[in-house]
């Protein structure tokens, strides 16, 4: 059996590497790493922060999928809503700001300083990277 468009042609938009011709970098890796790490944060914030069961299963959930939600329409590479650069900038400072600070609130400094540098560090150089493209 034959196929039109082989599996990893650029025709399908996926490529080798799964991103449409370009590869996945290290950059990729800590950046995905890091927007896990800031989704579950928010989770765990909402744990402990909040008194159990409610509202604490309420934030528990609804903090992690609320930033799920605004970082997918507006700030991922394929976002159904098209932004403007500063637009992006405010997005992601807003997500990986509010994880940074339920970092603080839940007594671990270091935590949320590391991850600050972390974040700004991989947005400053992929928002270079999607300027150049």
């Amino acid at each position: 059996m034959t196929h039109d468009v082989p599996p990893s042609s650029p025709a399908d938009g996926r490529g080798p590497g799964g991103l449409g011709g370009r590869r996945i970098t290290a950059l990729d890796v800590v950046r995905f790493a890091s927007e896990v790490f800031a989704f579950v944060s928010l989770g765990v914030w909402g744990y402990y922060a909040w008194p159990f069961p409610w509202p604490g299963v309420l934030f528990m959930i609804g903090a992690p999928l609320f930033a799920v939600v605004v970082w997918g329409l507006f700030r991922s590479p394929r976002a159904p809503i098209a932004t403007d650069s500063v637009g992006k900038a405010l997005v992601e400072i807003a997500v990986m700001g509010a994880v940074v600070v339920a970092w603080f609130m839940l007594g671990h400094p270091v935590v949320g300083g590391v991850f600050a540098v972390v974040a700004l560090v991989t947005g400053v150089l992929v928002s270079r990277r999607e300027a150049r493209a």
